[in-house]
């Protein structure tokens, strides 16, 4: 971008005619953890795997047999929604279940899934 067009665009903004509301900017830290969290959601088959979850936990050896994925396969994308949080984990005897980690996450991902749905 040119000065000149940048020049251009700042007389441009400053003559908006609605009322400008002060703005607070999320710290660089919060802005990089969100943008890493939409990374791991936007996979195809973890997004898959947090629909599932979001309908009720599991553990590793139903959602092989549920979706017909390899057992290592699942474990590595629970691994990637885990570290990000979206996804918890409990252990029940030699078991692993895993479930959204809370309703934001629930609420985040039937958001998104409504978003599309409605989108021609």
């Amino acid at each position: 971008m040119t000065a000149d067009t940048e020049n251009t665009e700042n007389e441009h903004a400053l003559d908006c005619e609605h009322e400008l509301s002060s703005f607070e900017a999320s710290s660089n830290r919060v802005i990089e953890r969100a943008a890493a969290l939409l990374r791991a959601a936007g996979d195809p088959e973890r997004l898959r795997l947090l629909e599932r979850l979001g309908h009720a936990e599991a553990c590793v050896g139903e959602l092989s047999e549920e979706l017909g994925w390899g057992m290592p396969t699942i474990s590595q994308r629970l691994k990637v929604l885990h570290q990000e949080e979206l996804i918890s984990r409990r252990r029940d005897g030699k078991h692993i279940y895993y479930s959204l980690n809370d309703d934001h996450v629930r609420n985040l991902l039937q958001n998104v899934l409504e978003h599309v749905s409605e989108r021609r």
